[in-house]
C-alpha cells in the first residue's frame, strides 16, 4: 500500500495522514468548496476538490470519491469516522474498484449496522442483552403487551439508529402509541428505515465501550474500555480510559464479551463494542461501531498502540502485531471534545470565526485539531473543533491536567464546550466516578452556573477561575500555516 485516499475532512483526516506519513505512505485529501483552505488539504501529498459544500454533494458522494481514487492510482481508502465510514455499499464498491477499504467487510458493517441483526448475531454467544424484542415491531397492540410484560419505563429504538435519533422513553402504557409513532417517523426521516424495537429502559446506566482489534487470520484482541457517560443529546462530550468503576475481573469479562461480539460477524480491523452498565455492575450489549471512534486517542494513550497504524496493517493482510497478553494498561487518559457549541443554550452550534485560537502544550497533553486562528467553522459539518486529551499516571492527575489544559486553551469569537469541560473536570460526581449518562440533566444548567450555591461549590469556583484567567499553561500558535501546500487538483 503506497498511496491512500482519506475520504473525510477535519481533524480525523489529519490524524490518519500523520500515521500514513510515518509508515511512508502517500496521502490524497478530498475537500469540498467549504474546505478549500482547510488544513487537511495542505498536509496531504495531493488534494482534490470533490464538490459543493453540502456533504451529500461532496463527502458523501462515494462514486465520485472512488472515481478520484482510481484516477490517482490509489491503493486504499480510509473512511475515518462519520460520512461513509459505516456504509456497506461504499466498502463493497471500493473493493469492486480494485482498491482496499481500510475497515471491516461489508458483511460485518451490514450486520452491526442493524441493532436487530446485531442482537441476533451475538445471541448464540451468551452475551447479556437488555430485555426486549429481538424483531422489528409490526403489531402495536402486541408490542404494548410485551412492554407491559417487560415493565415500564421502556425504550423505543430505531434499528438503524444512532446519536439518539429514533429513540423514545415511554413511562406508561397510555403514552406507548404516541411515542411509537414519533419514533417511527423520526427513524424514517433520519435513516430511511422506520423499523423500531423495544427494550427495558436502564434508568441510571454508565456507557462503557471496549476497543477491539481483529485481523484477517482469526485473531481478535481487546484494548480495554473507555468510559463515555458524559453526554448531551445522547452524544459523547467527555471520555476517559480506563473506567473508574470496573474491577479487573469485570474488565476481563467485558473484554472477552467484546471479542465474542467481533467474532460473531467475522470482524477485521478496529471496532468498538458498546455496553450499558447498571448500578449493580450488570452489563448489557448495546451495539458495535464498525469504524474508528472519535475518542480513540484515550485508548492509544493508555496502551501506546497507534490504532490507525493497526487498521492499515490489517488492511494489508498482516497478522496482528500484539497478542492479548502483550497489551498493557498504563496510566489514565481523559478527553474533552471541544465543540463550537454554546453550553448555556442547550449546546446549540455557534458557528463563526476563530478570532483567537491558541492550543495548550505540555507533557501529557495531546490536541487533535484541524483549525487555526482566523478560520471559520463551516455550518455544513459537525461543529467539533478539536479533541483535547490529558494523560497522567493516575486518574486524579489526568483530570487535574485536563482542567489546567482547558484554562490554557484560548478560543475567542465563538462559544465552545471548554467551560463545560472545566465544569465536568471539577465536579465531585465526575471526580468520584459516581456519575452516569444523565450527568448533564442532573448537574448542569445555565441557572446552576449563575447560582453557585445550587451546585457543587468546587466546580463553580473552578469554573469562575477558568473564566477569569487562562494562564496556567503556555499556549502555542497552531503550526498549520507552516505546513507545505502540496499538489491541489
Amino acid at each position: 500500500m503506497k498511496k491512500i485516499l482519506i475520504a473525510n475532512r477535519g481533524e480525523i483526516a489529519l490524524r490518519i495522514m500523520r500515521t500514513a506519513r510515518k509508515l511512508g505512505i502517500k496521502t490524497v485529501a478530498v475537500y469540498s468548496e467549504a474546505d478549500v483552505e482547510a488544513r487537511h488539504t495542505r498536509f496531504a501529498d495531493e488534494a482534490v476538490l470533490i464538490g459543493p459544500a453540502p456533504s451529500n454533494q461532496s463527502y458523501l458522494d462515494g462514486d465520485n470519491i472512488i472515481k478520484v481514487a482510481k484516477e490517482l492510482n490509489v491503493d486504499g481508502i480510509h473512511p475515518g469516522y462519520g460520512f461513509l465510514s459505516e456504509n456497506a455499499a461504499f466498502a463493497k464498491a471500493v473493493k469492486a474498484a480494485g482498491m482496499i477499504f481500510i475497515g471491516p467487510s461489508e458483511h460485518a458493517i451490514n450486520i452491526m449496522g442493524s441493532k436487530l441483526e446485531a442482537k441476533a448475531a451475538v445471541k448464540a454467544y451468551d452475551i447479556p442483552m437488555v430485555p426486549g424484542t429481538d424483531q422489528a415491531i409490526t403489531n402495536i397492540e402486541e408490542a404494548k403487551n410485551i412492554a407491559v410484560g417487560i415493565g415500564f419505563p421502556i425504550l423505543i429504538k430505531a434499528s438503524a439508529g444512532g446519536g439518539g435519533k429514533g429513540m423514545r422513553i415511554v413511562e406508561s402504557s397510555k403514552d406507548f402509541e404516541s411515542q411509537m409513532d414519533r419514533a417511527v417517523s423520526e427513524a424514517k426521516s433520519a435513516f430511511g428505515d422506520g423499523a423500531v424495537f423495544i427494550e427495558k429502559y436502564i434508568a441510571s446506566p454508565k456507557h462503557i465501550e471496549i476497543q477491539v482489534l481483529a485481523d484477517n487470520h482469526g485473531n481478535v484482541i481487546h484494548l480495554f474500555e473507555r468510559e463515555c457517560s458524559i453526554q448531551r443529546r445522547h452524544q459523547k462530550v467527555v471520555e476517559e480510559a480506563p473506567s473508574a468503576v470496573l474491577s479487573p475481573e469485570l474488565r476481563k469479562e467485558m473484554g472477552e464479551a467484546a471479542i465474542k461480539v467481533a467474532k460473531s460477524c467475522n470482524y477485521s480491523g478496529a471496532g468498538t463494542v458498546e455496553f450499558l452498565l447498571d448500578e449493580q455492575s450488570n452489563y448489557y450489549f448495546l451495539e458495535m461501531n464498525t469504524r474508528l471512534q472519535v475518542e480513540h486517542p484515550v485508548t492509544e494513550m493508555i496502551t501506546g498502540i497507534d490504532l490507525v497504524e493497526q487498521q492499515i496493517k490489517v488492511a494489508r493482510n498482516e497478522v496482528l502485531a500484539y497478542t492479548q497478553d502483550q497489551v498493557q494498561l498504563k496510566g489514565h487518559a481523559v478527553e474533552l471534545r471541544v465543540y463550537a457549541e454554546d453550553p448555556t443554550k442547550d449546546f446549540l452550534p455557534d458557528i463563526g470565526t476563530l478570532e483567537t485560537y491558541k492550543i495548550p502544550v505540555g507533557e501529557g497533553i495531546r490536541v487533535d485539531d484541524a483549525y487555526e486562528e482566523g478560520d471559520e467553522i463551516p455550518i455544513y459539518y459537525d461543529p467539533m473543533i478539536a479533541k483535547l486529551v490529558a494523560y497522567a499516571e493516575t486518574r486524579t492527575e489526568a483530570i487535574t491536567l485536563l482542567s489546567e489544559a482547558i484554562e490554557a486553551y484560548e478560543i475567542e469569537g465563538i462559544a465552545t464546550t471548554l467551560e463545560f469541560g472545566h465544569f465536568v473536570a471539577n465536579h465531585e460526581a465526575f471526580q468520584s466516578g459516581k456519575f452516569d449518562t444523565h450527568f448533564v440533566q442532573k448537574y448542569f444548567s445555565t441557572e446552576k452556573m449563575s447560582n453557585p450555591e445550587e451546585e457543587n461549590a468546587a466546580a463553580m469556583i473552578a469554573l469562575k477561575y477558568y473564566l477569569d484567567q487562562k494562564s496556567k499553561l503556555k499556549p502555542i500558535e497552531s503550526c498549520g500555516k507552516a505546513w507545505s501546500k502540496r499538489n491541489k487538483h
